[in-house]
């Protein structure tokens, strides 16, 4: 059983956080665009690490309210992503975490082809909380560029729960 999250119907958008919100420099951008034949969401940018930043990130909430989405009844998110030959993360957030810099997380390579990934919630790391994941609670999806200088590019054509 799948369940598509994106592309779809309604109030659901990226949007573009940079570690700006938190005094960083890093630069990027979110536009809706053709990547190798396929209409994706494509984040670019520059990493920065200066004034303690270093991150840039597209993110999604997944009720239009910004509270809870049910994904209780599935495995995990699966995402068809294009990069640049660079480590990215899967952030998720929950309704049960309080400050920005919590999440669960999963980190992977980006290829220059189009590739599914697989992101079982079972194997998503704990990131400053104690709390474990609840996917009856999920919240927020998160494509990130984090920890490091270096141009970001990462397009997602589809994001969907399995």
């Amino acid at each position: 059983m799948q369940h598509e999250l994106w592309p779809a119907e309604g109030q659901r958008r990226w949007r573009v956080i940079t570690d700006t919100v938190m005094g960083g420099v890093s630069q990027g951008t979110v536009q809706l665009v053709e990547v190798e034949g396929r209409t994706a969401a494509r984040m670019r940018g520059a990493v920065s690490t200066e004034n303690n930043g270093g991150f840039i990130q597209i993110a999604m909430d997944l009720a239009p309210d910004g509270g809870a989405f049910d994904a209780g009844g599935f495995e995990g998110i699966a995402a068809e992503l294009f990069g640049n030959d660079q480590a990215y993360g899967l952030h998720l957030r929950s309704t049960d975490l309080a400050r920005p810099q919590q999440s669960y997380r999963q980190p992977f390579q980006a290829t220059p082809r189009w590739q599914v990934f697989e992101f079982p919630f079972a194997a998503l790391t704990r990131h400053r909380t104690d709390v474990p994941f609840a996917p009856r609670r999920l919240r927020r999806v998160g494509l990130v560029a984090i920890g490091r200088e270096f141009d970001a590019d990462l397009s997602v054509a589809r994001l969907w729960l399995y």
